[in-house]
């Protein structure tokens, strides 16, 4: 490594350091501020004590005795491209060339050089199909962000039949926008819903909505009312409902609700009676765990800034009154500054950042 590379990773360091023990001055536990960042406690005591050090590690000096000559190499290579066996695995090669008297090396050490020489890639028309990790989306105030899905509501007295509850939600007050109760899937039904929101909330175009890849979230009907909206348009990966946390937690928390009848809704109406009034609890009357225990509607409307710092005065007053009760300073109540839809895979700081739990 050279001295450029060296001063970067000692500037890396150092900067990690630093976030650990600011996040340790606002109350976090080394160990679970270490993990965070993906290093260990006693990597970051050494750090500590010297940020600046590389690796020390020089590696093995001498070559070892069994090691492949270039021409064998070389030999090897010429003979996975030839035609006979350009298509096969390293295994299929070692046995096809035993057939044929020949012994190169193992499997092992020819998928190594095929690796090394790029020659383990896939062809095209075996490659895997793959899918990239959506956008990153950061919102810092309401309606900002929505996301939204559809999810399935039981039936009580049809075997297999299902009502489906379309859901919109903003992710950074956690509020849930938008909710409807219908027999079937369709995005017709989607794009007027999605209109309605927007109109009842005054959203405007540039804000985004993330969804997952069903038939309904990329119907010529959503999509077109998207466009018409001047709505930012985000998918999930298939099959990754990782992409898509914040409605996944929201239909589990739904779901777990004590009232949600587990043997299903009797009618449609049942069922959209039973929505509408899990929305005003949720929106009004629940503590949510990611925006610091206070519920969507105040977050919201920028209520909650007075009730955390209420709660601050509250912990202080008690410390005072007590301070033996505490072993460092009291809960400080955070507001989330930001909220991060699938962020991507970077050191964060320690700003607090709301979570997608319920």
């Amino acid at each position: 490594m050279g001295g450029r590379g060296r001063r970067h990773e000692g500037a890396l360091r150092i900067q990690i350091v630093e976030l650990i023990r600011e996040a340790e001055s606002r109350g976090a536990r080394r160990a679970k501020a270490c993990s965070i960042i993906g290093i260990s406690t006693r990597t970051f005591d050494r750090w500590t004590l010297a940020p600046t050090d590389t690796d020390k590690r020089r590696g093995p000096i001498q070559a070892p005795e069994n090691k492949l000559t270039a021409d064998e190499e070389a030999r090897i290579i010429a003979l996975v491209n030839q035609p006979e066996y350009r298509n096969l695995s390293p295994e299929q090669v070692v046995a096809k060339a035993a057939d044929n008297d020949v012994y190169m090396a193992s499997e092992r050490t020819i998928r190594r050089i095929l690796k090394r020489e790029s020659l383990a890639k896939y062809r095209e028309r075996s490659r895997p199909a793959t899918s990239a990790k959506p956008r990153q989306f950061i919102a810092n105030a309401a309606l900002q962000v929505l996301t939204w899905d559809i999810t399935y509501l039981r039936h009580a007295h049809i075997r297999g039949g299902y009502f489906y509850l379309y859901l919109f939600t903003d992710i950074w007050s956690r509020r849930i926008v938008g909710a409807e109760v219908h027999d079937m899937q369709s995005a017709e039904l989607a794009g007027e819903l999605l209109a309605k929101v927007c109109r009842d909330h005054d959203i405007k175009a540039d804000s985004v909505l993330h969804a997952d890849n069903g038939a309904p979230m990329k119907g010529a009907t959503m999509l077109a009312t998207m466009h018409a909206l001047g709505i930012v348009k985000s998918f999930s990966r298939p099959g990754v409902s990782d992409d898509n946390p914040f409605i996944e937690a929201l239909f589990r928390h739904l779901k777990y609700a004590p009232s949600y009848p587990t043997k299903g809704f009797s009618s449609l109406d049942d069922a959209r009676a039973w929505v509408k009034r899990f929305v005003d609890w949720y929106n009004s009357e629940h503590l949510h765990s990611a925006i610091a225990y206070v519920t969507p509607e105040q977050r919201h409307h920028g209520r909650d800034i007075d009730i955390l710092a209420n709660r601050r005065k509250v912990y202080e007053v008690a410390r005072s009154t007590h301070p033996s009760r505490w072993s460092r300073h009291s809960r400080q109540w955070h507001r989330p500054a930001i909220v991060m839809l699938n962020p991507d895979r970077t050191i964060q700081t320690s700003r607090p950042v709301a979570s997608a739990a319920a």
